[in-house]
């Protein structure tokens, strides 16, 4: 069966790899389903002092070795994909400030492959429906691997106290764990 490829921004990356190691190029559940991040990710990484600290355990090893399983491109949609970026970046600077340029990388990406994009940045998500580019939050792609096996509820739960201690939490954190998990335990 083909893989069903999901791209994983960095905030959602940040917020999920230290807790499921490896997060990425692990296939899970019955779609096959495997996780993969842009180089760009690094690039953000590298070049942001705060990131570097916050996130210390994202420059060991077994983390940047990891990431060396990105998504890659062929030529094929190379071009398309820096079209829909230079479309998606004007919309971003005229009607939609907020989101990156790296985060125009990753819906450019997503809009042409027409692949999930996981994010947990509010005016990335927003950007995403207008273009109508799949997106979910971080908690739902949780829920998926969930329901897969991937992940227990332990996990998830221990995920979120994480975040809540890290003062690091996506926006609705309350609302969406009560919607997919029955329970309102991510609110803190």
């Amino acid at each position: 069966m083909a893989q069903r490829k999901i791209l994983v921004d960095t905030n959602s990356y940040l917020r999920l790899a230290k807790d499921i190691h490896p997060l990425l190029f692990e296939e899970f559940g019955p779609d096959t389903c495997c996780l993969y991040v842009l180089k760009e990710l690094d690039d953000e990484l590298n070049a942001n002092r705060r990131l570097q600290t916050k996130f210390e355990w994202a420059n060991e090893p077994e983390y940047k070795e990891n990431r060396g399983h990105r998504l890659t491109v062929g030529r094929k949609y190379r071009k398309a994909i820096d079209e829909a970026f230079t479309f998606i970046w004007e919309h971003i600077q005229t009607e939609h400030p907020g989101p990156s340029r790296v985060d125009a990388i990753h819906l450019a990406h997503a809009f042409v492959l027409q692949i999930p994009l996981v994010s947990d940045d509010r005016d990335l998500l927003e950007v995403a429906k207008t273009f109508d580019i799949q997106a979910m939050k971080s908690l739902e792609l949780l829920r998926m691997m969930l329901d897969c096996g991937h992940v227990t509820v332990q996990k998830v739960n221990a995920i979120v106290e994480y975040w809540r201690y890290w003062k690091d939490t996506p926006f609705d954190l309350s609302e969406d764990f009560e919607r997919l998990f029955g329970t309102d335990s991510g609110s803190g």
